[in-house]
């Protein structure tokens, strides 16, 4: 848990980054972050619903308007939403079974391939040219096809979704895709109302944590989140 708080820190300084925040206002709201996920870590039963349940909520609704209107969208009060919750979710899925976290971030990693691949291969009409020119709707679709698949491979080897029905199961892939494009879109805007391409330089070559967990950030709660209510 302290290292994933620890990445969520990093994640912090970096998103103060793209609120044109100077170098001592990174590092504070970088301490900030980790303050609050030490903070919550010490009544997890409690705080981590909680947490999960707001970031469901903004992802669901808030981010996908943010999205519409190009509302003005890297906050201080974003940021705590978007971050404090994925940690408390790496953190509650990590303890509960490292390899339903593995699959489910590598859920995520297979609708990126899938959408990349039919969207450089098929791709035509633009999903969002204002925020993200390379991506289509093709692209989606490429990625609702790969994430369905992978998942009805993969359901099988983890005991938690033994008991959910084939058709439960293909909803919440669809409403996980979604979200995962969802917040690809959502840091791209960020990023562009930031006038920068990456959210920093702190992974050489692939830019920074922002860039490599922008999906996750709205998928991981939801995860969480479901298989608390269905414990």
């Amino acid at each position: 848990a302290i290292a994933f708080a620890l990445a969520a820190a990093l994640a912090g300084w970096e998103w103060a980054g793209l609120m044109q925040a100077g170098p001592r206002g990174r590092v504070l709201y970088g301490l900030l972050i980790f303050g609050l996920c030490l903070l919550f870590g010490t009544r997890p039963e409690e705080g981590f619903p909680l947490l999960w349940g707001i970031a469901a909520l903004f992802w669901l609704t808030i981010a996908p308007l943010c999205l519409k209107w190009k509302w003005p969208s890297a906050g201080i009060m974003t940021g705590l939403v978007v971050l404090v919750p994925t940690w408390a979710a790496l953190a509650a899925l990590h303890q509960r079974s490292p390899l339903l976290l593995l699959a489910v971030m590598a859920l995520v990693w297979a609708a990126d391939i899938a959408a990349f691949c039919a969207g450089r291969t098929f791709g035509r009409r633009k999903l969002a040219p204002q925020i993200s020119p390379g991506k289509t709707w093709e692209g989606v679709a490429g990625a609702v096809v790969g994430v369905l698949a992978y998942g009805m491979a993969v359901a099988p080897f983890l005991p938690v979704v033994h008991c959910v029905r084939p058709w439960a199961l293909a909803g919440l892939l669809l409403l996980l895709t979604a979200l995962a494009i969802v917040g690809d879109l959502f840091e791209s805007l960020v990023k562009r109302q930031a006038g920068v391409k990456d959210s920093s330089a702190l992974l050489p070559g692939h830019g920074g944590i922002l860039d490599r967990i922008d999906s996750l950030t709205a998928t991981l709660p939801l995860v969480a989140l479901t298989l608390y209510w269905t414990a």
